[in-house]
């Protein structure tokens, strides 16, 4: 079965936010900053849909729940998506997870 985690990365605290080009001429090219000519995007925080491989809801959980405990994110959405898309809140909901309150069943 294929599940997918979605949840939100704050930026560091040192940082108070991402900065990245935006240049849709030529995706995929990584340098340095100050060296694109590029328009370069701010956000206080980056969206995420990570796949959660398990083969139960309970597997999924477990693993989705160390995903989220071992990044900066306090809390995330667990979906079942057999389409395996990438696209935001695809899926049925199985499960919201919050950082010192645990999991609740949708």
């Amino acid at each position: 079965m294929t599940y997918f985690l979605e949840y939100t990365i704050p930026a560091a605290a040192d940082d108070a936010e991402f900065a990245f080009p935006h240049d849709e001429i030529n995706t995929g090219t990584t340098i340095p900053l100050s060296e694109s000519g590029a328009e370069i995007v701010h956000t206080p925080e980056l969206p995420a849909r990570t796949g959660i491989i398990g083969a139960t809801v309970p597997e999924a959980k477990l693993e989705a729940e160390q995903l989220i405990l071992h990044s900066r994110a306090a809390e995330g959405r667990l979906y079942f998506d057999p389409s395996n898309s990438v696209q935001t809140g695809v899926g049925n909901l199985v499960a919201t997870f919050s950082e010192g309150s645990g999991w609740t069943d949708a």
